[in-house]
């Protein structure tokens, strides 16, 4: 077996391990390794995976990046135990909407987050409150953004500190459990709000200024807002436009660090995948891979406990 191969089996392993079949991936990546013994390559180089990209004929531009992008995973996987890989940016191919890499936030930078919403334009303090619970609650909780906006009063059992989420993204409904500080900081907020607003025109949990339901638009660009005033975003520019971190990030944030922390537990994750699938609202355990293969550092961080807990990998 050439090093080419047994990285691609120990690589396809560590992703079956977090639940992905992995089936055309690991045919075109089977392939790439035929390309690149073929050409006498010891290393993945950004030309060699382009031109093996891009070789078929009477294919789409999505295609194209497609085998691009599979080749990007494994050459990130590679470059923790090989520094001479070259990992292909993104961009190189047009592939139409691309899903961006999340930003997953520290400790500090979510509780700046949620500081920063007090210094947001309230003439009552209810905007910079409501925010401020937003950001905490997709932190604390991994709900997608329009589900916590979704959220009404009788959603919100505060006395059993559960969480009733509504016809969701796939037409789901689920349970989620929450933290007792999390009860806390959404009974607080319940508190605020039925002081500044005692008579609302909706059932909204989370509402404006004014008492009405928060819109996702008004969301996700006051949370912009939030994260150029903490210096995570420039502060030029439209805040619909650019790169930067997005709300949606709170979710992967919460779902990476979910991860980690299981890993270091020792937890079998063939087992605990399902778990946060399930938590998460996915249909299947490969949408939560997405979340393991979006961050390299985690990847590799999965590959090094599998070599050192399975049989004759170092323990």
């Amino acid at each position: 077996m050439s090093p080419f191969d047994q990285a691609l089996t120990e690589y396809l392993a560590t992703c079956r391990a977090l639940g992905t079949k992995h089936r055309y991936p690991a045919q075109a990546l089977a392939r790439f390794i035929e390309f690149l013994e073929q050409d006498g390559a010891e290393y993945v180089t950004v030309d060699l995976a382009l031109r093996w990209a891009t070789a078929p004929r009477g294919v789409t531009d999505g295609t194209r990046a497609r085998r691009l992008g599979i080749v990007r995973g494994f050459a990130g996987w590679l470059l923790a135990t090989d520094p001479r890989t070259e990992v292909p940016p993104r961009g190189l191919l047009p592939d139409g909407v691309r899903r961006p890499r999340p930003t997953i936030f520290s400790d500090v930078e979510i509780r700046d987050l949620m500081s920063a919403a007090h210094d947001l334009r309230s003439a009552t303090g209810l905007r910079c409150s409501t925010f401020a619970t937003l950001v905490g609650l997709l932190a604390s909780t991994g709900l997608r953004s329009g589900e916590a906006l979704k959220l009404e009063e009788p959603d919100v059992d505060l006395s059993s500190g559960v969480l009733a989420v509504r016809e969701t993204k796939f037409g789901k409904s689920r349970f989620v459990p929450i933290a007792g500080s999390t009860v806390d900081a959404l009974a607080n907020y319940a508190r605020r709000r039925d002081h500044v607003r005692p008579h609302r025109p909706t059932a909204a949990f989370l509402v404006t200024e004014g008492g009405e339901r928060l819109r996702q638009d008004a969301a996700r660009c006051t949370f912009v807002t939030l994260c150029q005033i903490t210096g995570l975003r420039p502060r030029t520019g439209s805040r619909r436009a650019g790169r930067g971190p997005r709300l949606g990030d709170l979710r992967h944030t919460f779902a990476t660090r979910r991860l980690v922390e299981w890993l270091r537990e020792g937890q079998d994750l063939d087992r605990a995948m399902p778990i946060l699938s399930t938590y998460l609202g996915h249909v299947g355990v490969e949408e939560t891979y997405w979340y393991i293969e979006a961050v390299p550092e985690l990847l590799a961080l999965v590959t090094e406990r599998r070599r050192t807990t399975e049989p004759g990998g170092g323990r």
